[in-house]
Parts: structure tokens; C-alpha cells; sequence
């Protein structure tokens, strides 16, 4: 429309400008096919599918933007020396970017609205062009209404300025599309949110890991977590099973999450003792898990004790499952290790649960010995309760 009326009319600067929508037209359409193909299903070929599609189309819409910026810089560059006057009344070359702005404003909001739902960047790249093309055609309005008033100089001017805008808009998608193609990382800050996250989910031991790429209108995130050693593989699985499902059902636009569980190298764990009596590391080591009056919890590495906490059991007044109260109560301290001589079947599987590994000592040493013992690799752990389900039902 707007190349037709301008040649009809002698407006240059509107054929120009219909020259410049041919080239957000082919953007489009490069957008579509972009899309189009990013939607098509893994092959054996492309396992990892053909997100990027989309973004190599991004990449080259960037191109036309900057092109279409080159040659808008280039007629306004001419238009500062060779003013062109229209002979001919300009309502309709007026009406045609009149429509031409309403147009390019709807367009701008729906790809914005789509674009952003589906988290594609060309379709965001087609808005941003869009919504500059909006004062683009004002510019060209305002160019038609100077001519035809015969004022120099002014409409080479803003021209050119848009042109800038444009040329600088091209090479910010351009950028952006190599970052994304080249696997840089573009949102460190979400990094480090889903990070933290993690580090709180129970089981986790030591510092996670994680790393984003994005493909196409996706996220890929690649998270390596620690746990403890003698987790068993069906256990392992299971917290990175749990790990997957709290990063996709928590953040958005993430096509696949690839968890890698590795041992823990943790230099300072988080160690629990049932003790007679608070007296320190000279405190002496209770017979039974459950029923013990105070725990004291340790921070241990391979040369330092620290003590973190001492707890009061108040639970001992109680008849039933002292051990699972005690363990609910203890366990916000992200335990590693429980050293005991005695516990039973529910507060064993129970503490197995919360990934705590359980290792066994003999009743009436002193915290200090168990350390030692401990860093000197002395213990063994326990792997089944030491007494049945119905005593452990009353002591621990």
C-alpha cells in the first residue's frame, strides 16, 4: 500500500519506507519458519531437537535490521541535500502512515504478548522492530507534511536518527543470537537462585553446581549435586529425581534438566551423639538413641571438633515414637552422621531417609573418643536397626 501510493504520489520517503516493511515482512516470515522448525519433533539425527533454528533465524533478522538501517541512514543522508517536494495534495500518502502506524502499534503488541509467552526470541526481536517502526512511519508522516511545506534539512535529520536506533537494535539481536548460539551464559542470576534452592533440598551435601544454556525458546540446565557416599543407587536416583522435579515445576521455559550426582567431599559435616550429660566433648555417650536426654551435635572435619548445639530431649516423657519426634526435631540442623549404640527400626529407617549415615559406638565413652575414633576411621556404620520393630516402637 504504501509503496504504490507513494510512487502514485511522487513521496519518496514513503516508497523508502515501504521498502523497510518489505524487509520486517521477510523477517516474519523468517521468524515463522524459525519457529516452525524449532517445533518439530527429536529425530535420531537431532536428538537435542532444532530449538536453535529459532535462533539462527534471530541472527538473521538481526542482519535485516541492520540492513534496513544501513539503507534508511543512507536516504536520509541523501534527503539533507536533495529535498523532494510533493506536487500533489499528500492526504493519501498522510493516510498511509497514518494506517501504517496503527498497523505496526497491534503488531508490536501481539508479538510482545505472544513472543514473551512462549519465550521466543525472534518473535521478541519482531516486536522491538515493530514498536520502532511506530515512530519510524511518525517520522515518515512528519517527512511527507515537510516536504509537501517544503522545509529542508529536518527530515534527513530525524532519518538518519531513527536510522541509529534501527542500526543499534540489529546489532543487539545479531549479539544476542551468538551468545545464545555459542552456549554463553545469559542469566547468572537464575543461576544462582537454583543453585541455593537445591543446596536446601535435604539430601544435597556440599555446594551445587548448575549451569544454563538457552535453545531457541528453551533452557537446557545441567546441575551436578553431591550426596552422601554410601548412598545407595536407588537412593541417588531418587534425590535427582527430586531435584528434576523442583526445577521444572518451579522455573519456566526449561525443556530438560540433567542431574550428575557425585560423592560428597564435604571438609565439615554435621555429626549427632545421644549423651547422659552436658559436659562438652567430656560429655559420655547414652545407650539408646530415643530415650537419651541430650544430643549434642558436632561440626566435625578431619582435624577440628567444633560443638554447634546441645539438645534437651523433651519428648521423654512420652510412651510411643520418641525416636521419630526426636529426629523431626533434630533434623533441621542438616544432620550427615548419627554415632549410637543402640536405635531402632523406625528412627533407623527414618534417619536412612533423611540421608544420615549411622555409625556405631559403645555406651558410657566420652564424646572426645568417639571423634578420635571417627577421624581415625575406626567406626563401622549400621546397617539395620539393632533391635525389632516393637521395641523401637516404645524406646526409639
Amino acid at each position: 500500500m504504501k509503496g504504490a501510493i507513494g510512487y502514485l504520489f511522487d513521496s519518496d520517503v514513503l516508497v523508502a519506507d515501504a521498502f523497510h516493511s518489505g524487509a520486517d515482512l521477510l523477517a516474519i516470515f523468517a521468524s515463522g519458519f524459525g519457529l516452525w522448525l524449532a517445533s518439530k519433533k527429536k529425530t535420531a539425527k537431532f536428538p537435542y531437537g532444532l530449538y536453535k533454528a529459532e535462533t539462527l533465524i534471530s541472527f538473521i533478522i538481526g542482519a535485516l535490521i541492520v540492513w534496513a538501517g544501513i539503507e534508511m541512514f543512507k536516504d536520509g543522508y541523501y534527503k539533507l541535500f536533495h529535498m523532494t517536494y510533493i506536487q500533489k495534495s499528500p492526504i493519501f500518502p498522510v493516510s498511509a502512515s497514518v494506517i501504517s502506524i496503527i498497523i505496526a502499534y497491534f503488531l508490536f503488541k501481539k508479538e510482545s504478548a505472544v513472543g514473551k509467552k512462549i519465550n521466543s526470541q525472534s518473535l521478541l526481536a519482531n516486536a522491538s522492530e515493530s514498536f520502532l517502526d511506530i515512530f519510524t512511519s511518525i517520522v515518515v508522516l512528519t517527512g511527507i507534511l515537510l516536504a509537501y511545506l517544503r522545509v529542508p534539512y529536518i527530515e534527513g535529520s530525524i532519518i538518519i536518527l531513527i536510522s541509529v536506533l534501527i542500526f543499534k537494535l540489529g546489532f543487539k539481536n545479531i549479539w544476542a543470537s551468538l551468545l545464545v548460539l555459542m552456549d554463553a551464559n545469559l542469566e547468572p542470576d537464575l543461576q544462582f537462585e537454583i543453585e541455593s534452592k537445591i543446596n536446601e533440598i535435604y539430601g544435597v551435601k556440599g555446594d551445587s553446581e548448575v549451569k544454563i544454556r538457552q535453545s531457541g525458546p528453551f533452557k537446557m540446565v545441567e546441575c551436578k549435586i553431591e550426596t552422601s557416599p554410601t548412598l545407595s543407587l536407588y537412593r541417588a536416583h531418587e534425590l535427582a529425581d527430586k531435584t528434576e522435579d523442583f526445577i521444572t515445576k518451579n522455573y519456566e521455559h526449561i525443556e530438560s534438566v540433567f542431574i550428575h550426582i557425585e560423592p560428597s567431599k564435604k571438609r565439615v559435616i554435621s555429626a549427632i551423639i545421644p549423651v547422659k550429660d552436658i559436659n562438652g566433648l567430656d560429655s559420655k555417650v547414652y545407650g539408646h538413641f530415643g530415650r537419651a536426654p541430650y544430643f549434642v551435635i558436632l561440626k566435625l572435619n578431619k582435624n577440628n571438633t567444633e560443638i554447634e548445639d546441645f539438645y534437651y530431649n523433651e519428648f521423654l516423657d512420652e510412651k510411643k515414637h520418641i525416636g521419630i519426634k526426636v529426629i523431626r526435631a533434630v533434623i533441621k540442623y542438616k544432620l550427615d552422621v548419627l554415632f549410637t549404640s543402640r536405635i531402632g527400626e523406625i528412627s533407623f529407617y527414618a534417619l536412612k531417609d533423611n540421608f544420615v549415615d549411622i555409625y556405631e559406638i559403645e555406651e558410657g565413652l566420652l564424646v572426645k573418643d568417639i571423634v578420635k575414633k571417627y577421624q581415625n576411621n575406626q567406626l563401622k556404620q549400621i546397617t539395620k536397626p539393632t533391635h525389632p520393630l516393637e521395641e523401637s516402637q516404645v524406646e526409639n
